[in-house]
């Protein structure tokens, strides 16, 4: 039985919830569903059961995964090598074509399973179906200390986006499906190209001009200086953050994906913990969040 005191907490929090549930009502978020949250049982259904609570309230919401540790655990039981270049999988044909299985494939499917669990409607699908993701081949660049010449260094097939098809993205919305995305893409040659999760969502999120790209990881928010989390920055802020080192490794290209989205239409991004209860619904419903808050001002 639900005690009185409950009900009061209970009712004060959908209080103060229903103005922001208002406000996102027919608006598009995508999330960036990753780290250590994709790996627990648990917190999978409970992310599903607050993904299928956003799309009830009218939320449009787009997930975008990533699955490195699967895809790193399925290359060690087929007794393939990888190797990674700054913090990129250096990806050959033999790989690739084990990327798309693992994250077109079973990964994909777990999450759309788990929404459908949950009373949802998911539908997985591949930077590939419907040309979703135009991809074209990564590369980096390293300089050789001792002659100081810069060398192009291969990664293989791992891409970055060139073009999202939104329109692919606003059908499967308005007729009320989740779409749950992997982040392959499609090649000029039809080639598959292996693309950053976090990438993909910014990319995803930019072309949909969404109100939220939301990115779960594995850390509580953006850290000053006193390792506290800020609620919220500015990209001006952000920009200076990483100058200074007080965002650094691999944190950098995280917050550079969020501000590359902000400022390329996504009204505001967001860092935020995908371990803590119902983070993206604290995030989006309650003032005072669950992260840090990226936008222009």
């Amino acid at each position: 039985m639900i005690s009185e005191q409950e009900i009061v907490l209970k009712a004060d929090i959908l209080s103060e919830a229903l103005p922001f549930m208002k406000r996102y009502a027919g608006k598009t978020v995508v999330v960036k569903y990753g780290g250590h949250a994709m790996g627990d049982t648990a917190l999978g259904a409970r992310f599903a059961r607050d993904v299928v609570l956003l799309k009830q309230i009218g939320v449009n919401v787009v997930v975008v995964h990533g699955g490195g540790p699967q895809i790193g655990q399925m290359l060690e039981r087929l007794k393939i090598k990888s190797s990674f270049i700054d913090g990129l999988r250096v990806t050959d044909k033999e790989t690739v074509d084990i990327v798309e299985m693992v994250l077109a494939g079973s990964i994909n499917k777990e999450i759309v399973g788990l929404i459908n669990a949950a009373g949802g409607r998911a539908i997985g699908l591949s930077g590939k179906d419907g040309g979703l993701i135009q991809a074209k081949k990564l590369t980096r660049t390293k300089r050789d200390p001792e002659s100081n010449i810069e060398q192009v260094l291969d990664l293989g097939f791992v891409g970055e986006p060139t073009a999202v098809n939104a329109e692919v993205l606003s059908l499967l919305t308005k007729a009320d499906f989740i779409p749950v995305v992997a982040p392959t893409g499609l090649g000029d040659e039809g080639e598959t190209y292996n693309i950053n999760a976090d990438t993909s969502a910014g990319a995803v999120a930019a072309a949909l001009k969404a109100t939220r790209l939301l990115m779960l990881t594995d850390i509580a928010g953006v850290m000053d200086q006193d390792k506290k989390v800020m609620p919220e920055i500015t990209v001006a802020q952000a920009r200076a953050m990483i100058a200074d080192g007080t965002i650094y490794g691999g944190m950098i290209p995280k917050i550079e994906t969020c501000l590359d989205a902000v400022e390329n239409g996504v009204e505001a991004a967001v860092i935020l913990d995908g371990r803590k209860a119902h983070a993206i619904l604290v995030e989006l419903f309650i003032s005072s969040g669950a992260g840090t808050l990226i936008s222009k001002k």
